[in-house]
């Protein structure tokens, strides 16, 4: 016969056997430095070399400019008290048309860099999730985590390299490009 106090007992361990079949299923992880992931594949390296090269004669100009407004800056100072009236006036109107032009130039080049870079490295991202996709279904996991979302890790959970592998021989550079 049952008893009413014996109840709870049963329903603890019916409880028990329920939640150690679900605590035994364990979740199958991974981890990812998804920043140096997409930074460290060779079409980001070329990438990053390719837009060095391509801005290379506007960063030129722009050092050319700081230089020319720092001999002006020197200039004015060396020649304190030593000019008219009209020619420091000249001088800091130089001086001032000079930083205009190195401002602009420096944001000019920054804009355009940062927009070619924003868009390459959003382009690689979007493969790289394609990637990082197919070694999840592949190994069977069940999640990737991104190390920013960690506060620690076993190394032996980090994918990295072997993403940036993956996404290397997928996406390989093309001869010329």
């Amino acid at each position: 016969m049952l008893r009413l106090s014996s109840i709870p007992a049963l329903a603890v361990c019916a409880a028990a056997l329920v939640f150690s079949s679900v605590a035994s299923a364990q979740a199958k992880i991974a981890v990812i430095d998804l920043r140096r992931a997409i930074l460290e594949t060779a079409e980001i390296k070329k990438a990053s070399n390719d837009l060095q090269n391509k801005y290379k004669g506007r960063q030129e100009a722009l050092d050319k400019a700081n230089r020319e407004l720092a001999d002006l800056e020197a200039q004015m100072q060396a020649s304190q008290g030593r000019l008219s009236p009209q020619g420091e006036a000249d001088l800091t109107a130089r001086g001032k048309r000079k930083q205009t032009e190195v401002q602009r130039l420096s944001q000019d080049l920054q804009d355009d860099v940062n927009h070619e870079r924003d868009a390459i490295i959003q382009s690689a991202g979007l493969r790289m999730t394609e990637i990082i996709k197919k070694i999840l279904d592949e190994r069977q996991l069940d999640a990737v985590v991104d190390t920013t979302q960690l506060v620690a890790f076993k190394p032996a959970l980090e994918i990295t390299t072997e993403v940036i592998a993956a996404f290397d021989k997928a996406f390989p550079l093309k001869p010329g490009k």
